[in-house]
């Protein structure tokens, strides 16, 4: 008996190296390019945070980098180590080569990037009017639109597209982020889409400041600015999810959305900050 059971595990091993199969064979992970931050995997349908992913990862993987509106070629990835003081716990990755447009890596076989997006003219009335009404819903009665950026791309591959605006005002001559956010500021992601025939308006995310920051005891107030960055399909199941960053003074987040008709749903982050 124990002689037959030895066989059968020695039939398996050497089948395993045939096939080349791995515990870490469905193990997708994903990368920020420019940071080189490890948001963590998807793996059969399943996301896993940066801190698995890393145990599961080798000393090289082979990731397909994208940019906003193209593939960008191939990429070796080491294995993820930390980022360092004051971001112990975020997890880096080196890629070489380092695409300059690059945005996301991702290490799986299909497409990405399915349906592109498509870069707009910000200044259309019709989502300036459409940003302006939102604002007033959050409490800023007279809003300063800035758009700063429209993509136009069909998210649920049914033939129907949606419409992405990025928009941020803290007043600022340099489109730097304040410390501190001004009277009527705001910085958002909005997302567009007919849902029931009818046109509705989703916030993906976003913060808005009515009123200007006091300084209290034991407050803070560091406002963010949030712009979509790409739009991929990252779990293979033919639906593009949302990326958007974020960046205030002395630090920044990166967060990957799926955006369905009831619901906005945050399924992956990563940041670095003091």
């Amino acid at each position: 008996m124990k002689a037959t059971l030895e066989k059968t595990f020695a039939g398996l091993v050497a089948l395993l190296i045939c096939t080349g199969a791995s515990p870490a064979a469905d193990l997708h992970p994903i990368v920020e390019v420019q940071s080189g931050y490890l948001f963590g995997a998807i793996s059969d349908g399943k996301w896993i945070k940066a801190d698995e992913t890393a145990k599961l990862i080798g000393d090289e993987t082979t990731y397909r980098v994208y940019g906003l509106t193209q593939a960008l070629g191939d990429a070796k990835g080491d294995k993820p180590k930390s980022e360092g003081e004051p971001c112990e716990e975020t997890l880096t990755v080196s890629l070489s080569p380092k695409t300059e447009k690059g945005v996301i890596a991702i290490a799986a076989p299909w497409n990405a990037l399915p349906r592109k997006p498509q870069v707009t003219d910000p200044t259309q009335k019709t989502y300036v009017d459409a940003v302006r009404d939102f604002l007033k819903t959050k409490g800023i009665e007279q809003p300063k639109v800035k758009i700063e950026s429209i993509l136009r791309v069909d998210l649920d591959g049914d033939g129907e597209e949606e419409v992405l605006i990025s928009a941020t005002n803290y007043f600022s001559k340099d489109d730097r982020v304040p410390m501190r956010s001004p009277a009527g500021s705001y910085s958002m992601v909005l997302l567009r889409r007919v849902v029931a025939g009818k046109v509705e308006t989703q916030l993906v995310e976003g913060e808005f400041h009515p009123k200007a920051y006091v300084r209290k005891e034991d407050s803070f107030d560091a406002p963010n600015a949030y712009k979509v960055i790409a739009t991929l399909d990252l779990d293979g199941d033919g639906k593009l999810e949302v990326v958007v960053g974020s960046n205030y003074y002395e630090g920044e987040e990166i967060t990957i959305y799926r955006c369905d008709p009831k619901k906005v749903e945050a399924l992956l982050s990563v940041a670095c900050g003091a």
